[in-house]
């Protein structure tokens, strides 16, 4: 028999984009732990899961902090709390998606989406007969990324065939993509958050073309030039030169994230696109189950999405806690009852969504 613990278990892995969240739950006293994947490890026989809603917050771009073999790691934890029934925000598909830039491909495709146009290679040696066909400049980018890691563009064919002679680096699964370079119009990104599938916020982001590393959290400035307070990254984070603001996308736009959000299991995300400078089309480039949040959000946005997604981790608490001990009275048979869940009682969850 199953049975679930009234508390939230939050997997990750960096140690600073978590802590506003952290910080919030902590001020609500929401049940919660910190379930760092350093140390986590599971026991397939272990019927009794711990939590009764898991948030997985764990990065594609570990391995550039020596922790790849996680990447493959939580693809079995979260397969394991998904056979137990744990409800699992952004669990095994959505991971699926988030460690795979040509599985991602393969989605806008079956959508009908645009995308910039790409071969997906295993082999270096493969990189220039790839290239064929596409438009120049192409980026060569590894299947699991994350923060922009890994990301070579090359202008020319002849620049792309010396490197694959030199040998080209694919990435920790040995995978990639040859990738036609999109030109942003005006120099501008945008990325739309979703939180429980739907429309959250978008931010524009102003790139100067120097980094392929966009992350939300990292971004320094607004476009007015004031600095932003990035509380979720360490004080002596690199200055990216940067700039970021609001940004309402058309509906259509919405609809199309909405829609890639749903069909890659995808309900804490974001999803990025631009506007190509030589045809004037968007294209979808990036599919995120990782939302950092932009820094300095209030300044930007006007409101606190972690206290959104607070909110929304206490109510998923509450019904996911309900909906259990609604099933165990109805596996209990004769005089004898089931044994009680661990953690706080379903009664001071209540009490502490309603804070």
């Amino acid at each position: 028999m199953v049975y679930f613990a009234s508390r939230l278990g939050i997997y990750y892995e960096h140690p600073d984009w978590y802590r506003p969240l952290f910080e919030e739950l902590d001020r609500r006293g929401v049940p919660y732990d910190a379930l760092h994947a350093d140390t986590h490890r599971f026991d397939p026989s272990d019927t009794r899961p711990s939590h009764t809603v898991v948030l997985n917050r764990m990065s594609p771009s570990a391995y550039i902090r020596g922790r790849g073999h996680l990447t493959f790691y939580t693809l079995q934890y979260l397969a394991h709390l998904e056979r137990l029934g744990v409800r699992v925000i952004n669990g095994y598909e959505a991971w699926r998606t988030e460690i795979s830039k040509a599985y991602q491909l393969t989605l806008l495709e079956s959508l009908g989406l645009p995308y910039p146009r790409a071969r997906v290679i295993h082999h270096a040696s493969q990189a220039t007969a790839a290239a064929e066909g596409l438009r120049f400049p192409v980026v060569v980018k590894p299947n699991i990324g994350g923060s922009g890691a890994g990301i070579v563009r090359f202008d020319t064919a002849a620049a792309l065939e010396r490197a694959a002679q030199k040998g080209l680096d694919l990435g920790i699964d040995q995978t990639a993509l040859v990738q036609e370079y999109v030109t942003p119009a005006e120099g501008r990104i945008v990325r739309v958050e979703v939180l429980d599938g739907k429309f959250l916020y978008a931010i524009r982001i102003y790139t100067t073309g120097d980094t392929f590393n966009l992350c939300p959290a990292d971004v320094c400035q607004d476009v007015d030039g004031a600095e932003l307070a990035r509380a979720a990254c360490p004080a002596d984070a690199p200055k990216n030169n940067l700039r970021v603001e609001a940004y309402a996308p058309p509906s259509e736009i919405i609809d199309a994230v909405e829609r890639i959000m749903k069909a890659s299991g995808i309900e804490l995300g974001g999803v990025e696109y631009m506007i190509d400078a030589r045809d004037g089309r968007p294209y979808f480039y990036d599919i995120n189950a990782l939302s950092n949040f932009v820094a300095d959000a209030q300044r930007v946005l006007g409101v606190d999405p972690f206290a959104r997604l607070a909110d929304w981790l206490q109510a998923e608490l509450v019904g996911a806690a309900s909906r259990a001990a609604e099933v165990m009275p109805l596996v209990a048979s004769g005089s004898r009852s089931p044994a009680p869940p661990r953690g706080a009682p379903l009664s001071s969850l209540r009490s502490s969504a309603s804070l």
